[in-house]
């Protein structure tokens, strides 16, 4: 998946973090100011050299637990196809909490390449109450639709919590790739910004070998310039959105110096 999706083997993927859409909560009114920032914040990206940008749903909270409404289908399906038109680099999409048939059709539609799913099998308890996976529906849709579109799905999620102790094993590690047919796997921290526990990092590269899992590792929270060259000698990738903000302030715009302290400290 990393050399068919990115052309590399070790992937940098930035975040494009959308302010609320119409129909939220927090919504300013002008949704073309918000397209406009997320041609920004992808340029920023691509300039400053990462694999891959994914586009997300970021400030869409309080947020859907599944199946969002149609109208945030359409929105995110604009943005992305907005950004792909931007960027010279793979587009995912991720739309938040857990709906991963609509970011499966926002990125066919749009001409992206893969997708990020928070719960893609088994089951969490998030802000949102229980949240469970549904790989049976995403996965028949991408065939359906005949989309060349890699599906990145969490493990452990950040925002929730195992619903017992010992869930998430390594059995439910390789049911995500072997059962629910996961391109990749994702591991983060607690939360937003929030650095992954290197011992967790360290246990998930070691079930992947164990099953002998076929599929890159990617750090999903927390990367930061200090941090990822020592993460990338367990991962494949990461997946950064805080620390390429201007101040490292997650509601600020994408700074291109920061990128390219980044992408330098995770090619050296």
């Amino acid at each position: 998946m990393l050399e068919s999706t990115f052309g590399t083997d070790q992937a940098v993927v930035g975040m494009v973090h959308l302010p609320a859409l119409p129909g939220a909560p927090k919504f300013d009114g002008s949704f073309d100011e918000l397209l406009e920032r997320a041609r920004r914040d992808a340029r920023a990206l691509d300039d400053g050299g990462v694999d891959g940008v994914m586009v997300e749903n970021f400030g869409d909270g309080p947020f859907y637990p599944d199946d969002v409404p149609k109208h945030v289908v359409a929105s995110m399906t604009r943005a992305a196809t907005a950004v792909v038109d931007e960027v010279d680099v793979p587009v995912g999409v991720n739309v938040l909490r857990n709906d991963g048939e609509a970011a499966i059709s926002a990125a066919a539609a749009a001409g992206a390449d893969y997708v990020r799913v928070n719960v893609h099998t088994g089951a969490r308890v998030t802000d949102q109450g229980v949240i469970e996976g549904r790989a049976h529906e995403t996965v028949r849709l991408r065939d359906r639709l005949d989309a060349d579109v890699a599906i990145m799905a969490d493990h452990d999620v950040k925002h929730s919590a195992a619903l017992a102790d010992d869930e998430f094993t390594a059995e439910s590690m390789a049911d995500g790739v072997e059962r629910g047919l996961a391109d990749a796997v994702i591991v983060s921290g607690p939360g937003t910004g929030a650095a992954v526990d290197e011992s967790d990092l360290r246990r998930a590269a070691e079930r992947r070998e164990a099953y002998g899992l076929d599929v890159p590792l990617f750090v999903g929270s927390g990367v930061t310039a200090e941090s990822v060259g020592e993460l990338l000698r367990y991962a494949d990738g990461v997946i950064v959105g805080t620390a390429l903000k201007e101040g490292g302030d997650v509601d600020a715009a994408v700074s291109t110096a920061r990128v390219r302290e980044l992408v330098d400290a995770a090619t050296e």
